[in-house]
C-alpha cells in the first residue's frame, strides 16, 4: 500500500493556525502579501511548479510556506500536489488551501473553500512521479551531479584515463577509452577535467575549484593486474574526453523538493561566476556565489540579487562623492550546496546577472 503524504493530509483537511516554519523561517520583518489581482483559484496542470503557482497569488513566490501554513518539520519534504487538484485563495483567512474538483457539499462551500472527504484510494502510478515539484527540474537536473566544486588536491587519488582506443588522446561517445586506478567495485563513472579556481570577488581567495564536467563512462572490463589498463565506453560526452581527465562515480541525483526560505542570518554574498563561462545570465541560469554551508546556506534558501550602485561625483557640489544606491532586480533559489560555494537557480528578474553583482537576505 502507498504512503499517503501526512502534509497533504493536512493541506486536504484545511489546517490553519500559526506556522512554526512561518515564525522561524519568515521573520515579522518579511512581508508575504497577495497580489492584489490574485485569482479565486487555479487548477494545477502538468508541467506547473510551486514557485509558479504562488506567483499567480503572492508578490514574493519564495514566501509561500507562510500562507501554506507549513512547519519547520516539513521544510525538507514539502506536501505533495498534483495535477487535477484546485488551488483556492482564502481571501478571508489569507491562506492558500488545496482541494480536489467537485468536492462541494450540500451547503456548498464553506467560506468559498471546499471540503475534502479522504477515503483510501489507489493510484496506478508512483504518487511521487506525478507531484508538481518546487522549481522547474529541466533546468538544474544537469547540475545536481554537475558541476562539482573541489578543494585542491581532491582529485589527486582518483582514477585517471591513460589512453584513447587505437593510441588517440581524445575520444567521443561510443568509444573506449582506458584507465588506471581503484574503482572501488563502481561500474558508471562521470569524467572531470582538473578543475578552474572559483575567486572571491570580494576577497580574491580561491574558495573552490570547479571541476568540468566532459562525460560518462561504463565499464566494459577491469584489469586484471595492477599494471594493467581498465577498459570503458563512453556512454555520453559533452566534449571530448582525454588522457589525464579523472573519474568519480556516478553520484545519486534524485532531486529534493525543498521549500524556500529566506536566511536566518543578515547573509550577503557575491556572484562568482555564471556557469558555461557566459558574461551574463538571465532568468532559468545557473550562477555560483561565494556563501555555503559553512555561512549558513542550505538547500532552498532564497537570495535578492541586487546590481552594485555606482560611485558618482555630485556635479551639484564640488568635489562631493555619491555612492548609488544598489538596485534589486531578482531572485536567486539555491539547491546545491559547498562548502564556501553555492549553486542557485536565478527565478526571477528584470536585468542580467553578472559576475561580482550582491545577493541578499529578502527584505
Amino acid at each position: 500500500m502507498k504512503k499517503f503524504s501526512t502534509i497533504a493530509l493536512l493541506l486536504a483537511l484545511g489546517i490553519s493556525g500559526t506556522s512554526v516554519f512561518a515564525d522561524e523561517m519568515n521573520p515579522p520583518e518579511t512581508k508575504c502579501s497577495f497580489l492584489a489581482n490574485a485569482p479565486d483559484k487555479h487548477e494545477v496542470v502538468k508541467g506547473d511548479t510551486l514557485w509558479g503557482i504562488s506567483q499567480m497569488f503572492l508578490e514574493h513566490a519564495w514566501c509561500w510556506p507562510q500562507v501554506w501554513g507549513m512547519n519547520r518539520e516539513e521544510i525538507k519534504n514539502p506536501h505533495w500536489i498534483y495535477p487535477g487538484q484546485i488551488v483556492y485563495f482564502d481571501r478571508v483567512a489569507g491562506r492558500l488551501r488545496l482541494g480536489d474538483p467537485g468536492s462541494r457539499t450540500s451547503t456548498g462551500y464553506s467560506g468559498g473553500v471546499p471540503t475534502v472527504r479522504l477515503s483510501p484510494q489507489i493510484r496506478g502510478q508512483n504518487l511521487a512521479s506525478n507531484a508538481i515539484t518546487t522549481i522547474p527540474t529541466n533546468s538544474i537536473e544537469p547540475f545536481l551531479s554537475q558541476p562539482l566544486v573541489l578543494e585542491e588536491n581532491d582529485l589527486v587519488d582518483t582514477p585517471r584515463i591513460v589512453a584513447a582506443q587505437q593510441g588517440h588522446v581524445n575520444a567521443g561517445k561510443s568509444e573506449k577509452i582506458y584507465a588506471m586506478g581503484d574503482l572501488h567495485d563502481n561500474v558508471i563513472f562521470q569524467v572531470y577535467r582538473p578543475a578552474t579556481p572559483l575567486r572571491d570577488p570580494e576577497t580574491k581567495l580561491i574558495l573552490g575549484y570547479e571541476a568540468a564536467y566532459v562525460g560518462t563512462i561504463k565499464l566494459l572490463r577491469a584489469g586484471k593486474s595492477e599494471n594493467e589498463a581498465h577498459s570503458f565506453l563512453i556512454t555520453a560526452s559533452k566534449e571530448e574526453l582525454t588522457v589525464g581527465d579523472r573519474l568519480l562515480p556516478v553520484p545519486n541525483t534524485e532531486m529534493a523538493n525543498y521549500v524556500p526560505h529566506p536566511p536566518a542570518t543578515d547573509l550577503a554574498g557575491r556572484i562568482v561566476s555564471i556557469y558555461g563561462g557566459v558574461a551574463q545570465a538571465g532568468q532559468n541560469q545557473t550562477v555560483s556565489i561565494n556563501r555555503g554551508s559553512e555561512e549558513g546556506v542550505d538547500i532552498g534558501t532564497v537570495l535578492q540579487m541586487y546590481r552594485l550602485g555606482d560611485i558618482i561625483v555630485d556635479k551639484t557640489k564640488a568635489k562631493t562623492v555619491v555612492k548609488l544606491p544598489d538596485e534589486q532586480y531578482g531572485t536567486l533559489f539555491i539547491y546545491r550546496v559547498f562548502k564556501h560555494v553555492s549553486y542557485g537557480l536565478i527565478m526571477q528578474v528584470t536585468d542580467s546577472a553578472q559576475v561580482g553583482d550582491v545577493v541578499r537576505k529578502p527584505e
